[in-house]
């Protein structure tokens, strides 16, 4: 099977998406310069695998290319408060706060273990996925920030589920140095869009219709409607957590 460079390409991504892997490429393209790849050059791609379907979430529709939360919100700011009960006792998305802030707090904490280099990544893939998936770019970032404070070099965890990556995403990818940019918009993917293996950001909202919601089911598997603090097994303070970064609320410790 051949295949045609397109814009943007490289060759960790093609193999991602054909089912194979760069050394299986590199020897069906003998002389094949990864870092020079050229707009409609033709290469051949091992074992004649076919490209993954486009990743819909499970029958979703996607985002229509707006960056979803991206404008207005409030300016942030205020000490940690205790939320308690159902999702409709937590703050409603128009009191979060703006997206432009919430980046520029979170941000500061990704520089205690990335580069500039990847936290720019982070932010372009961040982005990205908003725009493909229609989630509110506010709680993929604030998730990130639960789970991993950003740090692209996170521990891949495993509770009986594997959990890897800057959104410990359900069996999705880990960062790979070989790979930075192409790994952490993957990692991004996987934890907003899901896996083969998990649901994500967006298929949650879509179940249960709330934000909220979605993060229990996110980090619990399962959720007490009337009990967000209610950790079904998991963290009993994430739905908490979550709320107050959306609100740009600071802590000790956060």
């Amino acid at each position: 099977m051949s295949y045609t460079i397109k814009s943007g390409d490289t060759l960790w991504q093609i193999a991602k998406d054909h089912h194979t892997s760069v050394d299986a490429i590199e020897k069906a393209n003998p002389g094949i310069n990864p870092k020079a790849l050229q707009v409609g050059q033709v290469i051949r791609l091992p074992g004649g695998g076919s490209p993954k379907p486009p990743h819909n979430g499970g029958g979703n529709q996607g985002g229509n290319g707006e960056i979803v939360g991206a404008h207005g919100g409030t300016n942030g700011g205020g000490n940690f408060v205790t939320y308690q009960g159902p999702a409709s006792a937590y703050p409603p998305r128009d009191k979060w706060a703006s997206y432009d802030f919430l980046w520029k707090q979170n941000s500061a904490l990704m520089k205690f273990n990335d580069s500039p280099q990847e936290i720019q990544w982070i932010h372009e893939a961040i982005e990205k996925v908003s725009r493909s998936s229609g989630v509110d770019v506010r709680c993929i970032l604030c998730i990130i920030v639960q789970e991993s404070g950003g740090n692209v070099r996170i521990p891949t965890t495993n509770n009986g589920v594997r959990n890897p990556g800057i959104m410990q995403s359900h069996n999705g990818v880990a960062f790979d140095p070989a790979h930075p940019k192409e790994s952490i918009l993957q990692m991004v993917r996987d934890g907003t869009e899901g896996t083969k293996d998990g649901d994500g950001l967006k298929q949650l909202h879509k179940k249960y219709g709330n934000y909220y919601e979605a993060f229990r089911g996110y980090n619990s598997g399962s959720v007490n409607k009337a009990n967000l603090n209610d950790p079904v097994g998991a963290t009993a303070d994430y739905v908490q957590k979550a709320a107050n970064r959306l609100m740009g609320h600071s802590w000790a410790g956060m």
